[in-house]
């Protein structure tokens, strides 16, 4: 078995710090659409059935995620570095693009929260998706992007404040609509809405939100090159989850003792605000708009964080150009960071031209992160049946099989269960964003391709095509 002990560079981060910045990526935007989100899909045995599916799940890769950073703690930004190190460089770039995209488009559904919240008290900014919520929220894109240029140990310090100041709110409002919940109401939305399907359609209908809530179950290993020791780590992680998954289920359930599903299901997002002004009174939405805020902003920080890692660790391998390794004085990615900044930018633009500018990013946000969860956990599953780092373990190998095996079948439902629109949407990334590989490789004067990854950019061309058309013709649409 390897030491427990990565090689570090850099601030170093204890098991709190890293903790918070499991909780801190994970409680974000998503908590506070929970009731409606829910309510739109299924009711109250819908809800538990789901939860159960995503916690289990996602509790199989947190264990994944714990179990590779004992086993390869010197694989830095965990995400990408297992899909590299279990399927090659091409691959383990995918991974890196993807999850560093899903990142952006995450980011951009905070700013659009908090423009549709601040739109409650200011009609002109919308559901975030007018022109003055665009300039807003880019004014806070580029002071986050000043903010975090200021180090790591500053930002992770902050995050961790924040983090504790967004929990509180929150378990306030449990608190709360718990001492209104009404045992008669809560039984009419057992089923859910006149217009929920089977249970099955149901379940799968709160697949994208399961998947979105739990993104940043693994901030604890992105981060990992900074770790004191591996095992915390892996600490972090499960600690981070199993608070995460009693805060989000809580807050699905005991809103469907509050309000008619139909009714849950037409809140204005945030949902949380109009749950508990039903509850409490018009003051409840001030409660939840601060919360929201805070909360927000603190996601916000964290994932800018480790969007910044997951390039520069990519391009420290040599899988992304030399321009995006380089760090300040403070030890921040600064080109990696201005990257990212410019890419949410973007994405804050393109949410003008959508429906919904809420749903199209949390949408985005999914569908990119789904292909890293499933290349993570096919490489632990390919360690443990091979026994590489299990000599002289064979009760560890075993247990590991099958946990590393119950994920990757969990990975590959949700990529089932979100449909086949979202893995060519994918494809749009990871095709054009297929030049920076090849500027990498010319940097090191090697050819481009060799002949598995030539047949890997041909599917994700062929891919991408179909994606394009599909778009144009509105049968894709988000």
């Amino acid at each position: 078995m390897p030491p427990a002990t990565a090689p570090h560079r850099g601030v170093t981060l204890g098991v709190g710090t890293l903790t918070a910045m499991v909780v801190g990526s994970m409680v974000g935007a998503g908590v506070f659409s929970l009731p409606a989100t829910f309510a739109g899909e299924t009711g109250v045995v819908g809800s538990l059935v789901a939860w159960a599916i995503a916690g289990t799940g996602m509790l199989l890769l947190a264990l994944v995620f714990q179990s590779l950073a004992v086993r390869k703690p010197e694989l830095d930004a965990g995400v990408y570095a297992y899909a590299r190190a279990g399927f090659g460089q091409y691959v383990g770039f995918f991974s890196a693009i993807g999850y560093w995209a899903s990142a952006c488009a995450g980011n951009v559904t905070y700013w659009v929260l908090i423009m549709s919240t601040a739109g409650a008290l200011l009609p002109a900014l919308g559901a975030g998706d007018t022109p003055l919520a665009l300039v807003l929220a880019s004014v806070g894109v580029w002071t986050f992007f000043l903010l975090v240029r200021r180090g790591v140990r500053a930002a992770a310090t902050l995050n961790r404040i924040v983090t504790v100041a967004k929990v509180i709110p929150i378990v306030v409002f449990i608190v709360l609509a718990l001492t209104v919940f009404d045992p008669a109401v809560f039984a009419d939305n057992l089923q859910g809405g006149p217009d929920a399907g089977s249970l099955l359609e149901q379940v799968r209908g709160t697949v994208l939100t399961t998947v979105f809530v739990f993104i940043g179950v693994e901030g604890a290993n992105v981060y990992s090159r900074h770790a004191r020791r591996g095992t915390d780590v892996g600490r972090a992680t499960v600690l981070g989850f199993l608070a995460v998954l009693a805060i989000f289920a809580s807050v699905t359930i005991v809103s469907f003792g509050v309000l008619p599903a139909a009714e849950l299901a037409e809140l204005r997002q945030p949902s949380m605000a109009g749950v508990l002004e039903a509850a409490v009174g018009p003051w409840g939405v001030g409660l939840v708009s601060v919360g929201l805020v805070i909360s927000v902003l603190g996601a916000y920080l964290a994932w800018t964080l480790m969007a910044a890692e997951v390039l520069l660790v990519a391009a420290e391998d040599g899988d992304l150009p030399r321009f995006l390794a380089r760090t300040n004085k403070a030890d921040a990615p600064g080109n990696a960071l201005l990257l990212s900044t410019i890419t949410t930018q973007v994405l804050l633009v393109v949410t003008l031209l959508s429906e919904d500018a809420f749903s199209f990013a949390l949408n985005l946000t999914s569908a990119l992160v789904l292909v890293p969860f499933l290349l993570v956990a096919g490489y632990a599953l390919q360690l443990a049946a091979t026994g590489e780092t299990y000599t002289g373990q064979p009760s560890a190998r075993t247990r590991e099989l099958v946990v590393a095996g119950l994920a990757t079948l969990y990975a590959a439902f949700l990529l089932w269960a979100a449909g086949w629109a979202f893995l060519l949407v994918s494809f749009l990334v990871y095709a054009p964003a297929t030049v920076l590989f090849a500027m990498a490789r010319r940097e090191q004067g090697r050819r481009v391709f060799s002949a598995r990854e030539r047949v890997v950019f041909a599917v994700a061309v062929v891919g991408a095509v179909v994606g394009v058309a599909l778009l144009a013709t509105g049968a894709i649409a988000f």
